[in-house]
């Protein structure tokens, strides 16, 4: 009997990013299903609502046939478990990443001991790109199609008129 092995991918995504959609990508061939978690976090400030964050995640996905996209509310763990994933998907862009995402795969592996964390580095092509740099541009009126798929610069076009 074989067992699917699903995992989950989570984050804010405002916005998604190149980079997150090649953690997405190459996760997806690694997992029969890997769940793309849209979630908030207190600690962030964010452009987007809810929602737009999920439906922009959600269109830049439909590519992948084993892509699922859900909102995210609560723990991470607590989500793994509740969509059958033994795996939690963490994007790496710098060293800086890996120290805050190890101490956060320790938090999380004490809370559920049977949730592992994977973490996928992402290309070096976008190692420098993150979601609040990509508004920065973007506010001041910079070209971001270089960082974000094409439907994704029409939406920030918007915050030149200070939609943020």
């Amino acid at each position: 009997m074989s067992r699917k092995h699903v995992a989950v991918y989570l984050g804010s995504f405002d916005p998604v990013t190149f980079g997150h959609l090649d953690v997405i990508e190459r996760a997806s061939k690694l997992f029969d299903h890997l769940v793309v978690g849209v979630g908030r976090n207190s600690n962030k400030k964010f452009c987007f609502s809810a929602d737009e964050r999920f439906q922009m995640v959600k269109k830049e996905c439909g590519r992948f046939e084993n892509v699922e996209v859900k909102h995210l509310n609560g723990l991470a763990v607590e989500f793994a478990v509740s969509e059958g994933a033994r795996v939690i998907v963490r994007g790496l862009r710098t060293e800086a990443d890996y120290a805050y995402e190890m101490q956060m795969a320790m938090i999380n592996k004490t809370l559920e001991e049977k949730v592992d964390t994977v973490f996928i580095p992402t290309r070096q092509s976008y190692s420098h790109i993150s979601s609040s740099l990509v508004k920065e541009v973007a506010f001041y009126g910079g070209d971001v199609s270089a960082f974000v798929p094409a439907s994704i610069v029409e939406i920030l076009a918007q915050l030149k008129k200070g939609a943020c």
